[in-house]
This record gives C-alpha cells, sequence and structure tokens, in this order.
C-alpha cells in the first residue's frame, strides 16, 4: 500500500536502513505464512510508513524497552534467529536525525506495527 510517487526530506541511506530493519524484523517475529504489510500515506506536512506484522507480538512491558539503551532487551525470533537488539536504538536515532518520530503497538500474539514518520519536502 505505498503510493508509486512521493517525496520526502531525508537521508535515502538511513531510511533504507530503517525499511530494511523493520521489514526484517517482521519476518523474524512472523510464523511461516504469516503477513507482513508495508503501507505509506501523507498528509501536508508527513509521510507516515507503517510495517506491520500478525507475528508475535510484544508485550507492553517490553515494548518500553525496544529503544532504551540501558535496557538491553532482545527475544529469539519464531525460527530461533538472534538479535543483538541494537537495531531499533539505531532505526529510532536514524529517524528522528531525520526529523522524524518512532511509534509501535502491539499485541502479544497479535503482531506488531512499527510507524515512523518523515518530513514531505
Amino acid at each position: 500500500s505505498i503510493p508509486s510517487k512521493l517525496d520526502v526530506f531525508a537521508d535515502e541511506n538511513m531510511i533504507n536502513t530503517v525499511i530494511r530493519n523493520l521489514i526484517s524484523n517482521a519476518a523474524k517475529f512472523t510464523n511461516e505464512n504469516g503477513e507482513i504489510d508495508i503501507s505509506c500515506k501523507a498528509d501536508d506536512k508527513l509521510c507516515y510508513i507503517t510495517i506491520s506484522d500478525n507475528g508475535i507480538g510484544i508485550s507492553k512491558e517490553n515494548i518500553d524497552k525496544l529503544f532504551r539503551i540501558d535496557q538491553h532487551h532482545t527475544t529469539l525470533g519464531t525460527q530461533n534467529e538472534k538479535g543483538s537488539g541494537l537495531g531499533l536504538i539505531l532505526c529510532k536515532e536514524f529517524v528522528e536525525q531525520n526529523g522524524g518520530t518512532v511509534t509501535v503497538t502491539s499485541e502479544p500474539g497479535k503482531g506488531s506495527s512499527f510507524s515512523f514518520t518523515l518530513n514531505l519536502d
């Protein structure tokens, strides 16, 4: 669900890294034959990019730890994939360096949705 053309004001390499990491995480925490949705919409000032899955989800207490460097939090994926716990911290930093914000909604057993904003040019 992505417009054919939408220009944003951002560092292309940083945002590509963010998108790759969020898609990789969605795949890691979604069971085989699960679904991952990538969507993008815009208003007058901002572009909203969302990567959602119907995977294992995240508890509220763990959502609060995701972007904190002082709280080491990592979870094995559905196929026992390992991670460092640093990818989301870097994603947040990259989005914020480009003037955006990151939000997360999730429910254990139902999936997660990671959204971030970017300024339109």
